[in-house]
């Protein structure tokens, strides 16, 4: 495996064993019966639409079986059952109560093939120590498939600067938008730019407001593995990407979407403000090493020619 390779691919891995340690699997039984029907007719009257009858995912993902398990491995059901609340259903987020949230943990675990116990699942304890186990072991396939991802991702198009400039710079400025502007407010109506197209303002009135912030941390946390690839800067020089702090800094980047993201979840605009100044530490701490040279000429005023050493 090439250093390149091993790079991205230990990066991946970390964060699997970074998760909090739960004392308990749904395994254990740590719902009822009667929990799991409640949750049934509720899935049915509000998720089957998105997710299918079976929960085998239509319109929204499954909730059941090896990608569903492998999605929310080392993950408790208190972090499941928030994001239900908060985010479910898609088009009328917050209209779950939290003992519905609840309840519908309870039908997902029993469609999963979770035994059912004599004890009901309870929101002021026991959802906060139970996680979800691992995914079934990937499949050979799986390695061919990984191994055509990272030959694919070992032929990069762009620099670095157009790296940063297409996805993470407008996907950080949307997140950082956070600070002062409620994803949840109605938006005004789109007028076109009259000075010519403005990329900052393609998909308006497309996607809700708390739905754009998830994707900008999801793609922030999935791009930025993609600056270990080597590649060149925009002044020609090669990216440092095999120095260690390059890496860590790289680790930090992820860390701070991930962080984002969870904040979202809670669709709570001054949690995800809090959240944002990781984000920026882990920029800066970058910037601050590579990008920001001093010594800038009259012709080159940011000083890019010295950046990426």
């Amino acid at each position: 495996m090439s250093r390149m390779v091993l790079a991205v691919a230990v990066l991946f891995v970390g964060w699997s064993g970074a998760v909090a340690q739960a004392q308990r699997s749904p395994a254990d039984g740590v719902y009822t019966g009667e929990q799991a029907t409640a949750g049934q007719a509720l899935y049915r009257a509000q998720c089957s639409g998105c997710h299918g009858p079976t929960l085998g995912g239509m319109a929204g993902p499954a909730l059941r079986g090896d990608a569903f398990l492998k999605n929310w491995s080392g993950r408790t059901l208190e972090e499941l059952a928030a994001k239900v609340q908060k985010t479910m259903p898609a088009n009328d987020p917050g209209k779950l109560t939290r003992p519905q949230a609840v309840s519908l943990i309870a039908y997902l675990l029993q469609a999963g093939k979770f035994p059912a116990g004599t004890d009901a699942l309870s929101d002021e304890a026991s959802i906060k120590q139970v996680a979800f186990p691992g995914g079934a072991a990937a499949p050979a396939s799986a390695a061919s498939s990984s191994s055509a991802a990272a030959a694919l991702a070992a032929q990069p198009m762009g620099n670095l600067a157009q790296i940063m400039r297409g996805i993470l710079f407008p996907s950080s400025n949307l997140i950082f938008s956070v600070q002062g502007q409620d994803p949840a407010a109605p938006k005004p109506p789109y007028k076109p730019d009259a000075g010519g197209f403005n990329w900052a303002d393609w998909g308006a009135g497309i996607y809700p407001g708390w739905e754009l912030v998830d994707y900008a941390a999801i793609s922030i946390a999935d791009v930025a593995p993609l600056l270990l690839v080597p590649r060149r800067c925009e002044n020609g020089r090669p990216a440092p990407v095999e120095r260690a702090d390059w890496v860590k800094y790289t680790h930090e980047m992820v860390d701070a979407a991930r962080a984002v993201y969870k904040a979202a979840q809670t669709r709570n605009q001054e949690a995800v403000s809090e959240s944002t100044n990781q984000l920026a530490d882990s920029c800066l701490n970058c910037h601050v090493v590579y990008r920001d040279k001093e010594g800038g000429t009259a012709a080159d005023p940011s000083n890019k020619v010295a950046r990426c050493q």
